[in-house]
Parts: structure tokens; C-alpha cells; sequence
């Protein structure tokens, strides 16, 4: 099993950035698909999540509006577009399948600075 996130990276503040992450070695299509993040010193915290089926979506109170959470189940990927970054949203974006106890990608760091 294998969760790769991409797409992190320095963006100024207003910027986007969208990522990614690819999935191998399980249904991806079964699952649920959360993106957390976290930054040193703070609890992990749960940005947004994307049902198997139907699509819905749920955002935390901090990006909703701002943020977008996708998936592809052909390109077994799910992705979050974040638009309108503020330095706040700076931290480490995972991406998990199923529950908490499921799957983990490694990370990718999203550094938003001017």
C-alpha cells in the first residue's frame, strides 16, 4: 500500500497550490480520503475529507471557502486545491485513507510566506 503526496512547495500569500496524492495497493475507490496537516507544536488537524460515494465533501471552518477536496477513482488520486493561502495554513499536508488506524502518506510541506 502506498500514498504519495506531491505539489507542496513556497507560495506568497494569496497564492494557490494544489496537491495531489496517488494511491496503489488497495481499493482507493472504497475508501474515504481526509487530508490532515500539521505544524510543530499543534495536534494534527483535519482539513478536509471525501466520501467513497456520492462525493460529499466536508471542509473544517478554517478553509472552508478556500480549499477544494477532488478525487478520481480511475486515477485512484485525490487532490485539494487551495486557493487564497494564508501563512496559517503553513504545515505538513497528509493524506490518509479509510480511518485514522488506515492508511498514511509520507507528507508534503506547504510553506506559505512572503
Amino acid at each position: 500500500v502506498q500514498l504519495v503526496e506531491s505539489g507542496g512547495g513556497l507560495v506568497q500569500p494569496g497564492g494557490s497550490l494544489r496537491l495531489s496524492c496517488a494511491a496503489s495497493g488497495f481499493t482507493f475507490s472504497a475508501y474515504r480520503m481526509t487530508w490532515y496537516r500539521q505544524t510543530p507544536g499543534k495536534e494534527r488537524e483535519l482539513v478536509a475529507f471525501i466520501l467513497s460515494v456520492g462525493g460529499y465533501t466536508y471542509y473544517a471552518d478554517s478553509v472552508k471557502g478556500r480549499f477544494t477536496i477532488s478525487r478520481d477513482n480511475a486515477k485512484n488520486t485525490v487532490y485539494l486545491q487551495m486557493n487564497s493561502l494564508k501563512p496559517e495554513d503553513t504545515a505538513i499536508y497528509y493524506c490518509n485513507a479509510g480511518s485514522t488506524d488506515g492508511y498514511w502518506g509520507q507528507g508534503t510541506q506547504v510553506i506559505v510566506s512572503s
